[in-house]
This record gives structure tokens, sequence and C-alpha cells, in this order.
């Protein structure tokens, strides 16, 4: 009977060293799908130019914080008009210290779809 007193107690040794285990770390959010496709688009589109921690300059302007800076960089113009005619036409509105070195291409290679995408996911960036 020695057999049957121990096997519980090992029972229960195993299960508080189950419950001790590492905790399962939290789920990372899940993007609403426009701003999936978003980031999607700009790490095959734009990531390579663009960083989106502030002050890392690639070869253009960091996009950290767009959605304010966009909405006063252009008189009449709020961010979302602002990114969309940078991604249309590049050479409209150059940030100053940075050359013209944008693909005027960009908007003809993305389907309106991607284009609404990667605008909305550039407004959700802190």
């Amino acid at each position: 009977m020695p057999c049957a007193r121990v096997l519980p107690l090992l029972l229960a040794a195993w299960l508080l060293a189950a419950c001790g285990s590492t905790p399962t770390p939290a789920p990372t959010p899940t993007l609403p799908p426009e701003l999936a496709l978003g980031k999607r688009v700009f790490e095959a589109h734009c990531a390579a130019c663009h960083s989106l921690a502030p002050d890392v300059t690639l070869v253009g302007p960091s996009l950290a914080g767009i959605a304010q800076r966009g909405a006063t960089r252009v008189d009449g113009l709020d961010a979302r008009g602002y990114l969309y005619t940078s991604i249309l036409r590049p050479g409209a509105y150059l940030v100053p210290g940075f050359q013209d070195l944008m693909p005027s291409t960009l908007g003809k290679a993305l389907s309106g779809e991607e284009l609404d995408a990667v605008v909305a996911f550039l407004l959700a960036q802190p």
C-alpha cells in the first residue's frame, strides 16, 4: 500500500510544478484586415527607405508620427491628403533636407485597396 500513498503525492507535486512553469506571453494583438494589408504594403514597398521609428533616417524621412506632422506640412491638406499626394506625386512636397528619390510609379504599382490600406496603416502609427 505504500505506492497508493506515494502516487497522490507525486501527482500533487507534478501539478504544482506545472503551475509554477513560465507564464505564457500575452498574445500579439491582431491588426484589423485593412491595417494588416497596409503593414504588408509598407514592408514591401516603403520600409527599405522609410522607418517607423522616431528620428531614424534610412533614405527618406521617418514616418513615425506622420499623422500629426502630415496634418501641418501643407496648408489646406490634412494628414490623409498629404500622404496620398506624397505617394502619388512624390516630388510635390519634399521634406527639407531630403532629395526627390521616391519612385514616381509607386501610386501606379499599388491597387486602390493597397494605397488606401498603407495610408490607413501610416495614419495609425504613433
